[in-house]
């Protein structure tokens, strides 16, 4: 039987460390706070964004909403994005996706600071993580690297391979994971015959969006199963990538949807709040 990997407790834990480090923040007079950009009336979004919110609540840091009408032009975007870059109380900015179509995206995140990019989007960001440097990760590849951390996974030498190639989790986590010394194999729409590269995996993570896509013939004895899929089953029911009663008793560690990977991408969001609003307020960051 797997070791069910928790993250909705390693979160709680996270977050009360967090909580710890804002308080000792605030005692030096520095206030985190964060600011979320909404576009439009999306519903997963509006539920996104409350939990972020509940989440500052319970860290202590200052949270500010921007609520965009889905008509904005492009030009007004970037230049509230550009306000709050040069508003020195805000520490974290956050354009939460999707946003309407006729907005260039890219162009939003490449106006974000990358001191302020709590979300780890910008190019600065992403190419810091490529030469190693330090920088903010994306919050979902960070959870799963927490995740392993607390669990004494060790990624030296082990086969990973990933099951999607988004720019917000699948391209991020290929560098997390090199950074820990694995090989890394990423699998994606047009790999062909794909259960010969997931066979061969000490450590699979799934992030392609399709329920119960991973089943038992898959994967091999022992095996290392990261679920990052949120989806819904024809009844409605949230489930992962991942057959989690088929695939459990082979793996050796498993995270369970709900319950592993969701509660640790708002938490290390949190993180790089923390992290954002220390190193703004410390002359001698090099960051």
């Amino acid at each position: 039987m797997a070791v069910i990997i928790d993250g909705k407790a390693l979160a709680k834990k996270i977050r009360q460390e967090l909580k710890v480090e804002c308080d000792e923040l605030k005692s030096k007079g520095i206030n985190p706070k964060l600011a979320v950009i909404m576009v439009g009336d999306n519903p997963a979004s509006k539920v996104y964004v409350r939990n972020k919110s509940r989440a500052c609540d319970e860290i202590g840091i200052e949270y500010e909403e921007y609520l965009l009408q889905d008509d904005i032009k492009q030009e007004d975007l970037i230049n509230l994005i550009k306000k709050l870059n040069e508003d020195k109380t805000v520490n974290g900015i956050l354009l939460q996706s999707p946003i309407p179509d006729h907005l260039n995206i890219n162009q939003a995140f490449k106006t974000i600071t990358y001191r302020k990019d709590v979300d780890g989007f910008t190019p600065s960001s992403v190419g810091k993580l490529c030469i190693g440097e330090d920088t903010f990760i994306s919050c979902t590849p960070y959870g799963v690297m927490k995740m392993f951390e607390e669990y004494n996974i060790d990624l030296t030498g082990k086969n990973v391979v990933i099951l999607g190639r988004s720019n917000i989790v699948g391209k991020p986590l290929i560098q997390c994971c090199l950074a820990k010394n694995a090989t890394v194999t990423v699998c994606h729409s047009k790999t062909k015959n794909i259960e010969e590269y997931t066979k061969k995996a000490d450590i699979l993570i799934s992030a392609i969006g399709k329920a119960k896509f991973v089943t038992k013939d898959m994967v091999k004895k022992d095996v290392v199963v990261i679920d990052v899929g949120i989806n819904r089953n024809e009844d409605g029911k949230l489930v992962g990538d991942v057959d989690f009663e088929a695939v459990e008793p082979l793996a050796s560690y498993i995270t369970p949807v709900p319950g592993g990977v969701g509660p640790m991408t708002i938490t290390m969001l949190m993180n790089n709040v923390i992290k954002a609003a220390k190193e703004q307020n410390d002359e001698n960051t090099m960051f």
